[in-house]
């Protein structure tokens, strides 16, 4: 086998990646990955430099495996926070970067990252080890990746540390409506979620839906500039280009649902999804005049709702947020894998990654209990 880092998406062909794809999700897709990099939203200048792995087999010159990579020099757009960490280090007089990072950029959605038919983790892990000794790299981190599971004789080393965190992800247990899915609620929570739903009406907004080929320029302009002030009033700069949507847009039209809500024929707010066979990934909201419960009705009702439509399994609606819990998302755990180079913080960094995954069990069991449902659900 021969080991190779590319420093570009352009240096593997889009049938060479469709080839080792085990995945679906269209935010693990070739076009999206180069759409990254050709905006220029994931570049040097920003911190991110791409260095993917790939590795082929030396008789056939045919790429065995890929994992996308980048080596960093911060840790924003990530979602697996270690700032932590790198403060620990700085209070030590010691370098935290540059680290290599496995993930979809500003992207926190769990999905699988490897791809290949034929090669698993456990060579993947070893090449990331012996590599980052090689060339002073000081840590790696496998972001947002299925969960490596030991039944399949793949032990990890020592030195290798899971993570959790805690997202909120509805389930469509064969609802037929969303009349159907809330009638699964105590009387108390439908009547609270009928509330907010009629309040929509009340204050004259319409909402529409459009997949891929509908949105036209128009739509294209209004979503930017509301991905633009969701940050801006943040005090935080954009992270993805103008570029970068209008390319998706082009390249993964049956993967887009643009949802976009109208008072007095002007546009007030929208929301943007993927979506592949079974999952809906709600990414990107805002909106240009507030309006009571809009962003539960764009971000999670309609989502629901095309979810039941299309017979969609789960809908992942972002990271964090307690108040999903009683709009019926469920608490469930991600997985991430951390190595640390410097042996003086192996131990204190496999304790507090060992403590942090039984406060988040912990806290993953009393979110479910405060969910709207009759009876646990199954």
């Amino acid at each position: 086998m021969k080991v190779e880092f590319i420093h570009s998406i352009n240096d593997i062909t889009k049938s060479e990646w469709q080839a080792l794809e085990k995945s679906y999700c269209p935010l693990m897709q070739y076009d999206f990955f180069k759409a990254l990099e050709d905006s220029q939203s994931i570049a040097i200048d920003k911190g991110w430099k791409a260095h993917h792995l790939t590795i082929s087999s030396v008789n056939e010159n045919k790429i065995e495996a890929f994992l996308p990579l980048y080596i960093k020099q911060h840790s924003w757009g990530e979602y697996v926070f270690d700032w932590d960490w790198a403060q620990a280090y700085e209070r030590n007089n010691i370098d935290y970067y540059p680290k290599l990072v496995s993930t979809i950029p500003v992207t926190p959605v769990p999905s699988e990252k490897l791809l290949s038919n034929s090669l698993d983790y456990k060579e993947v892990i070893k090449v990331l080890i012996e590599y980052c000794q090689q060339n002073n790299i000081n840590s790696w981190h496998l972001l947002f990746v299925n969960e490596i599971d030991d039944k399949d004789n793949l032990s990890l080393p020592d030195d290798v540390y899971l993570r959790h965190t805690v997202q909120f992800h509805w389930f469509n247990r064969d609802y037929q409506s969303f009349e159907h899915f809330i009638a699964s609620f105590t009387a108390r929570k439908r009547k609270n979620t009928l509330k907010e739903r009629r309040s929509i009406e009340e204050q004259n907004i319409q909402i529409n839906q459009f997949i891929g080929k509908e949105i036209t320029q128009k739509e294209l302009d209004y979503f930017y500039l509301t991905y633009q002030l969701t940050y801006l009033k943040n005090g935080h700069q954009p992270h993805l280009t103008y570029a970068f949507f209008e390319q998706i847009f082009q390249k993964l039209p049956d993967n887009i649902l643009l949802i976009i809500a109208s008072c007095n024929d002007n546009y007030v707010a929208c929301s943007l999804f993927f979506f592949d066979q079974q999952h809906l990934y709600g990414r990107y909201w805002g909106c240009s005049e507030p309006f009571k419960n809009l962003h539960f009705e764009l971000c999670y009702y309609q989502g629901i709702e095309f979810c039941i439509k299309n017979n969609l399994k789960i809908f992942n609606p972002g990271t964090q947020g307690e108040h999903k819990i009683q709009r019926g998302f469920e608490a469930v755990l991600t997985y991430s894998y951390h190595w640390i180079n410097n042996l003086n913080f192996k131990e204190p960094i496999k304790n507090y990654c060992e403590q942090e995954r039984e406060q988040l069990k912990r806290y993953q069991t009393k979110c479910l209990s405060a969910l709207p449902f009759k009876q646990q659900q199954k």
